[in-house]
């Protein structure tokens, strides 16, 4: 997971006006077009440095997408290693030595558990995002459609032939239909 608090190189309690400050100082450092007459190795690493820049400036300058983006860096600084030490970091600011946690769990069981719980994250992400809600509204009011339909022509048969079935209905229709061909 990428820090996009590193990626400006501001603190977790940055204002939205330091962190478009950070964003444009950066963008202006890295952006492709001030590039473009150098070497290519120097042109990518500015474009995936510049790419780096703008999402990490739209997710932290977007006050929802930076409390979600906050919600799971939480959460995941708990499980992953720090650059520095090697280290498990964890809320209660004791150091993980890969033996255990207790209770018999060990860093195995938390990089399974880390997998399971980033593509629940990503699940969830997915199952949120407005296209999908749009998608899964869309579908409702179709299938509501469709039951609406169904149920409104079995309410018209009742309304419009009292006392008779529709498998009573179809059973006459047959014998009529083979009275006629046999006469």
């Amino acid at each position: 997971m990428v820090d996009h608090y590193r990626v400006l190189g501001v603190n977790r309690n940055a204002t939205k006006q330091e962190v478009k400050e950070a964003f444009r100082r950066l963008a202006v450092k890295y952006h492709p077009d001030k590039h473009a007459q150098s070497p290519d190795h120097v042109r990518l690493n500015a474009t995936v440095r510049f790419k780096l820049v703008s999402e990490a400036y739209e997710v932290l300058n977007d006050d929802r997408k930076r409390a979600s983006y906050n919600a799971v860096g939480d959460s995941d600084r708990f499980r992953r290693r720090t650059d520095g030490g090697g280290s498990y970091s964890n809320p209660y600011g004791t150091r993980g030595s890969g033996y255990g946690y207790g209770y018999g769990y060990s860093a195995r069981n938390s990089r399974q558990a880390s997998s399971f719980s980033s593509g629940f994250e990503s699940t969830f992400r997915y199952l949120t995002t407005h296209a999908f809600l749009l998608n899964l509204a869309l579908a409702g009011g179709i299938l509501f459609a469709f039951t609406a339909i169904d149920s409104s022509g079995e309410t018209l048969w009742k309304m419009r032939n009292s006392g008779k079935s529709f498998e009573e209905a179809m059973d006459s229709l047959e014998k009529t239909k083979a009275h006629k061909d046999e006469g």
